[in-house]
């Protein structure tokens, strides 16, 4: 699959505003002039959870998105599930897909937000002593603000890792109110890493009705995802996939992975309600939904990803197990880091690098301070080099990466 760098996703965004025209018509015309009809074919669905909601096996991930031509396109051609984050651009990636969604009929599309609390440490997916239900509650508001709707379905706690924070009494409040006042319909967890314990925790919960988790053909400790997953399911929850790509790139710089292959391995587990995934572009929406119309998957799809699911110190794809940190001298928060690597050389995003970086103290790039790195990363990953590479990104200027 192509991947499409800056430059092209502004093209290609201003085609996702006449996109828009065009697949809402239902037909355009051929190079000849024929009329072509672009009515969108039934997409397949599968129940999330005991919700009640029936969702296409394919979602968006509005992450990448600058254009609210490119939501309105999507759900025009069949996609009803629209995920934004809190985080994202600071919050105004949530007003550009409520701009997207602006007017259509409000029971025709499904949409969600991963809220932070102000008060969360991301890296470790726990919570300050100062966290409120109160601050949580106002920090929930201001996503349906933003979206300009009364309503959304969805509100998840991100970075979710820790049994402790996922069962915390002041969240578990917060998303019982939420639901009470009729602002959201839906709350979840969504969860990087420590994927198995947020899983447990939240089937633990009577509150949580759905999680977003990452999820690939690279995830190491499958046998006890798939028990989680597995788990969480029965218990009545919606599993939503993420980070479904595993980096989208063998390495920084050479050739990316067959991301079709990689969306139907996901999709063989039956457990998997849906995926959230990133389309910047007509062209990858189109491709998306193309690929969930036949999941079987082919022998050299499976060879393909047979050569790339093993260590790979160029790999793109970080754990996020956390082991690193206590091997750092410096206790640096590599994990956070290896995603920013991962969104700028894997899924071409800078800004949403040039966010997560700016999470992290580099303001001494420390591993300058070090001769040899001591930190053995599961992934074999070049951690030392990885880091001081990315962290040339943290001196350039965030309105640059914006236009």
């Amino acid at each position: 699959m192509k991947t499409n760098n800056r430059r092209d996703f502004l093209k290609k965004s201003i085609m996702g505003l006449s996109g828009t025209a065009l697949l809402a018509s239902g037909t355009s015309l051929d190079a000849s002039g024929n009329a072509i009809n672009n009515t969108p074919t039934p997409l397949p669905t599968r129940p999330l959870g005991k919700t009640g909601v029936h969702t296409p096996l394919i979602s968006m991930g509005a992450s990448g998105v600058t254009s609210p031509g490119l939501v309105k396109a999507a759900y025009e051609s069949g996609i009803k599930l629209f995920f934004s984050a809190n985080y994202y651009g600071r919050g105004n990636n949530e007003i550009l897909v409520g701009e997207g969604l602006k007017g259509l009929p409000r029971d025709s599309f499904l949409v969600g937000t991963a809220a932070i609390p102000n008060e969360m440490n991301k890296g470790a997916g726990t919570l300050n002593s100062d966290f409120t239900a109160e601050k949580y509650m106002k920090s929930a508001e201001a996503s349906l603000k933003r979206f300009g709707l009364e309503t959304i379905d969805f509100v998840l706690l991100p970075f979710a890792s820790k049994k402790e924070t996922i069962l915390n009494e002041d969240v578990l409040k917060t998303f019982e109110q939420l639901k009470k006042q009729g602002k959201v319909k839906y709350v979840g967890i969504a969860s990087h890493g420590g994927t198995v314990e947020a899983l447990n925790a939240a089937a633990e919960s009577v509150v949580y009705d759905v999680a977003m988790i990452g999820y690939n053909y690279k995830t190491q400790n499958l046998e006890e995802m798939h028990t989680a997953i597995h788990r969480a399911a029965k218990a009545g929850m919606g599993i939503v996939a993420m980070k479904t790509t595993a980096g989208a790139a063998r390495s920084k710089t050479g050739p990316g992975i067959n991301t079709d292959a990689a969306l139907k391995w996901v999709l063989q587990n039956e457990n998997i309600s849906s995926i959230v995934s990133g389309m910047t572009s007509v062209e990858l929406v189109q491709q998306n939904l193309k690929m969930i119309q036949n999941l079987k998957m082919t022998e050299q799809e499976m060879k393909e990803l047979g050569m790339t699911s093993g260590y790979d110190a160029q790999g793109l794809y970080c754990q996020q197990c956390q082991e690193c940190i206590p091997q750092c001298p410096h206790h640096l928060d590599i994990p956070t880091i290896m995603r920013s690597y991962m969104y700028a050389y894997g899924y071409k995003n800078l800004e949403q690098a040039w966010h997560t970086l700016a999470e992290v103290d580099l303001s001494n790039n420390l591993c300058h301070l070090c001769d040899v790195c001591n930190v053995n990363c599961a992934s074999r990953f070049d951690v030392r080099n990885k880091v001081m590479d990315i962290a040339r990104l943290k001196d350039v200027p965030i309105d640059l990466l914006s236009v």
